[in-house]
C-alpha cells in the first residue's frame, strides 16, 4: 500500500510554468531589488552602500528611461567613435595652436 506524497510537486513539473516563461515575464515587467548595507560602529556610520539591481529587458529598460549602456564607451561602438572623434578634435586643436606659436618663436630667435 502506497500512501500519497504530502510534498508538493518540484516546480516546473505540475505548474504549467517554465524557467522560459518566468524569464518572459521578468524581461517583459522588468524586477527591480533594493537594498542597503550599513555598518556602524558605536552609532558612528562607517561605511553605506546602497545596492539596485533592475533585471528588464533592453525595450523595457529604455522605456524607463535607461539607457546609460548607449554612452559607455566600454560597451557600445557607437559611443567608442564619438570619444574618438571628440578627442581626435581635441588634438587637431592643440597641434594648430601649437603651430601658430612657432612662427613666433621661430621669428624670436632671429632676433
Amino acid at each position: 500500500m502506497t500512501t500519497p506524497s504530502r510534498l508538493p510537486d518540484p516546480y516546473g513539473q505540475g505548474s504549467g510554468a517554465n524557467l522560459a516563461d518566468i524569464l518572459e515575464r521578468v524581461l517583459d515587467k522588468g524586477i527591480v531589488i533594493a537594498g542597503d548595507i550599513r555598518i556602524n560602529l558605536l552609532d558612528i556610520e562607517l561605511l553605506t552602500i546602497k545596492l539596485r539591481l533592475i533585471v528588464a529587458s533592453v525595450d523595457k529598460a529604455k522605456e524607463m528611461g535607461i539607457d546609460w549602456w548607449e554612452d559607455d564607451p566600454a560597451l557600445s561602438t557607437k559611443a567608442r567613435r564619438d570619444e574618438l572623434s571628440r578627442e581626435n578634435a581635441e588634438l587637431r586643436e592643440r597641434l594648430a595652436r601649437l603651430e601658430q606659436l612657432e612662427p613666433a618663436r621661430a621669428e624670436e630667435e632671429r632676433s
